[in-house]
């Protein structure tokens, strides 16, 4: 059974989707600069507009990481220009999402790397989604997930994503962190391969509100559902996010949850920008994007940073091994069982 398994993950190469983001931001731009250094035994199959890539693509040096490249051709490129809010742009932008999500329905790719959409794009072409994860979960039928961003050092899981700070203590409740700390704990150990995962959770208020003098959501929220799940998960908290945050960095934590948006991308971007990745823990597929916008501002000038790119595509292939290593590690015990 050993061999059977090795044999199979010596043979398994993914197929990693990559879309090009909003054609007027800098993923063009990034996904040239990402091919000339990315070093990944597997297959890049990349969605987007060719004369808009070809654009980036010969105004610098040669990409020597073999590709396939669909075309939707969906961009006006008369009119085109780079560092453009736009609805044409924000269409086009969803149409790479649509096409990646039918490559994977037909198992033409394993996973998924979505390069910056702008918001208010997508918005002006009438698609009204906070971003990547809501539309993606959506298109899907995703009900339950989690993102997690993450880098070299941390990784934080969101209980709550983009919306208004006045409208986070009333979404911050006992459902919510369960689902956070459930999902998180599964995908640390089939994704990151982490067989006894250890978490953290966040308070929401300074100090963890001082057991309550501070505002009452940790005793009324967050105790409750840590005693409950401290029985399954090794579990601490919650804490200040200063404290936590500390501490995981210096590896003492696999994952920490947090309660908002900013408690945990401070912390990220401050402990390394460079290696930041974005991952939507809890749909049917690996799904990895870098940690930033469409950055109109330098768009078109070769001046954007690959790293974060390029780090969510090591992710994205590192978490598709893992779960196919698990899969076919579940498949030979079974096997195995049936044997006896």
């Amino acid at each position: 059974m050993i061999c059977v398994k090795k044999r199979i993950l010596r043979s398994f190469r993914p197929k990693i989707g990559l879309t090009m983001g909003d054609p007027s931001g800098i993923g063009p731009e990034i996904i040239a600069a990402a091919l000339k250094h990315l070093k990944v035994k597997a297959d890049i199959v990349i969605i987007g507009d060719r004369k808009v890539f070809k654009t980036i693509h010969y105004s610098s040096s040669p990409i020597n990481n073999k590709f396939e490249f669909i075309d939707l051709n969906n961009v006006n490129y008369k009119n085109f220009m780079f560092g453009k809010v736009n609805a044409e742009y924000g269409r086009a932008s969803i149409e790479y999402l649509d096409e990646a999500l039918r490559l994977i329905k037909d198992k033409r790719i394993d996973c998924l790397v979505t390069c910056p959409i702008s918001k208010e794009s997508i918005n002006l072409a009438g698609f009204k989604y906070g971003g990547h994860t809501e539309y993606l979960t959506k298109k899907t039928g995703t009900k339950d997930f989690v993102m997690m961003l993450l880098n070299n050092k941390i990784r934080i899981s969101l209980v709550t994503r983009h919306i208004p700070i006045r409208k986070v203590s009333s979404i911050v409740n006992q459902d919510a962190l369960r689902s956070a700390i459930r999902i998180t704990f599964r995908s640390l150990k089939s994704s990151f391969n982490i067989p006894h995962p250890r978490l953290a959770v966040c308070g929401l208020n300074p100090h963890a509100s001082d057991n309550g003098v501070i505002g009452d959501e940790e005793n009324r929220v967050i105790k409750p559902v840590i005693r409950e799940f401290r029985l399954k998960f090794r579990l601490d908290g919650p804490e200040s996010a200063d404290v936590i945050m500390l501490r995981a960095v210096k590896g003492e934590y696999d994952a920490v949850i947090a309660m908002y948006h900013d408690q945990a991308l401070i912390a990220l971007k401050l402990s390394g920008y460079s290696s930041g990745v974005n991952i939507t823990l809890g749909l049917p597929f690996v799904r990895t994007s870098p940690l930033h916008g469409t950055a109109f501002d330098i768009a078109g000038k070769g001046e954007a940073d690959p790293s974060s790119l390029i780090a969510a595509i090591k992710l994205a292939f590192k978490c598709c091994l893992n779960q196919r290593e698990k899969k076919t590690k579940d498949v030979s015990i079974f096997s195995l069982s049936t044997n006896i």
